[in-house]
């Protein structure tokens, strides 16, 4: 469905993007995840021909994507982190308002704005005017507005950014029902989780010295296999003298350990029984602790791994 090939973007002296390669598969939600400055915003932005790019190729349903190309943009719908509608017309006004860029019929277009306001819960507020939206409710309306129009490519960027948790799984659920209806997701976020609980398939980009580049690309198992890390251990209220944390850090599998305020952490390599030996040499030299977790690796994990940064940079 989208295919961009070698795309720079300069700002000035600034590489935004250094050639970026990206293919997005129709029917897929797609994670475009990296930290503040990787160069999100600014594929989308030339994606969606709203800025200007100095070498490549950005092609859409199988056409070059222009500023002119509105044949491709009606078929787009955009949410972007920064709630956009206006607030001196109702909820049901600006969801027609946003509707109507693309759909002319009003017959037609009212029950696109129907559907819009029952998919995402806002039935009941549809006279209301946005200021009298919660957060959460307000998130819901900014998504009706950019998908009311049944568009084939969705491109969300960042959409559950200040919301409670309620609204948060309602727009998550919405997600994937606009998934299994058809559309092809595009989908960034700061919450690690939400990728890896919706995304068929990841991008995680990186800023460089002054660039933007694609470090790693595949599902979440593929990226969860790029990385050393296959298991973390974690456990609490544990007393451990210099000399045994030296006799732990020789086990196998182990490559990083640390103990601070009586919480051991341990990431291994893999391996199986990892935390069944740990806890017999700690039985078999009557060390006392509290609680004990063993987590497989997360999509932070590879993120951390990848990157060695945190994704709020």
């Amino acid at each position: 469905m989208i295919h961009i090939e070698n795309l720079v973007k300069r700002y000035g002296d600034l590489i935004a993007l250094d050639h970026l390669n990206l293919d997005i598969k129709e029917g897929e939600i797609f994670g475009l995840l990296g930290p503040n400055g990787s160069g999100k915003s600014t594929a989308i932005g030339c994606m969606l021909a709203l800025l200007k790019y100095d070498k490549g190729t950005i092609q859409i349903f199988g056409k070059n994507m222009t500023p002119d190309s509105y044949d491709i943009k009606k078929e787009i719908g955009v949410v972007m982190q920064n709630v956009a509608v206006f607030h001196q017309m109702s909820v049901r006004e600006n969801v027609d308002y946003f509707c109507g860029l693309y759909v002319t019929d009003k017959q037609k277009r009212k029950k696109l704005v129907d559907e819009a306001l029952d998919f995402v819960g806002l039935t009941e507020y549809a006279k209301k005017r946005p200021g009298k939206l919660s957060g959460g409710l307000l998130r819901r309306l900014n998504i009706a507005c950019g998908i009311a129009h049944k568009p084939k490519l969705i491109i969300m960027d960042e959409p559950t950014v200040a919301v409670d948790p309620q609204s948060r799984n309602r727009i998550l659920e919405g997600i994937l029902e606009l998934n299994r209806q058809g559309s092809t997701i595009i989908y960034t976020s700061h919450y690690m989780e939400e990728v890896e609980e919706i995304a068929d398939r990841i991008v995680i980009m990186d800023r460089g010295i002054d660039h933007g580049h694609v470090l790693a690309t595949g599902t979440c198992e593929e990226l969860k296999n790029m990385i050393k890390t296959g298991e973390t251990i974690t456990i609490e209220a544990i007393n451990l003298n210099p000399e045994t944390l030296s006799e732990i850090r020789t086990m196998p599998n182990i490559f990083e350990l640390t103990y601070e305020e009586q919480v051991l952490k341990i990431r291994l390599s893999g391996g199986k029984h990892n935390l069944i030996s740990l806890l017999k040499y700690l039985g078999d030299h009557n060390i006392s602790f509290g609680r004990v977790f063993s987590e497989l690796p997360t999509l932070n994990d590879v993120f951390l791994e990848i990157t060695g940064k945190e994704l709020r940079d």
